[in-house]
């Protein structure tokens, strides 16, 4: 009774000669913060503040703008300007360096943009 080449079962591998459920599935992004809202045009414009992945720094983020690219590119511009801090337009939303919620808050509502805080 030696048969040292038969698998008679592992939970590597799953059943002999089928493939197990999901391992061959591509995994799909994780949704993004613009994609997560359900009605923008109901939502309204959101600052948050968000530090994970960014290596401890802060990062207010401003989504909720229905602005074409050039647009969202010429009011980064001006936040940047008016804060003295860097930024960036990535998917769709404004991500300011730093916390400066109050600020962007106070800064948008002056030109006529109404927005919220988010988060904590």
């Amino acid at each position: 009774m030696t048969n040292k080449g038969r698998l008679v079962y592992s939970t590597e591998h799953g059943q002999i000669g089928k493939p197990m459920p999901g391992k061959d599935k591509k995994k799909s992004a994780p949704p993004t913060a613009a994609s997560s809202i359900k009605n923008p045009a109901k939502q309204g414009i959101r600052i948050g503040r968000e530090s994970k992945g960014r290596g401890g720094k802060t990062v207010c983020i401003i989504s909720g703008l229905d602005l074409p690219e050039a647009a969202l590119k010429n009011l980064l511009k001006n936040l940047k300007n008016q804060l003295g801090t860097g930024g960036a337009v990535k998917n769709g939303c404004i991500e300011i360096q730093g916390d400066h919620r109050d600020k962007l808050l106070a800064m948008l509502e002056k030109e006529g943009h109404k927005a919220k805080l988010a988060g904590g």
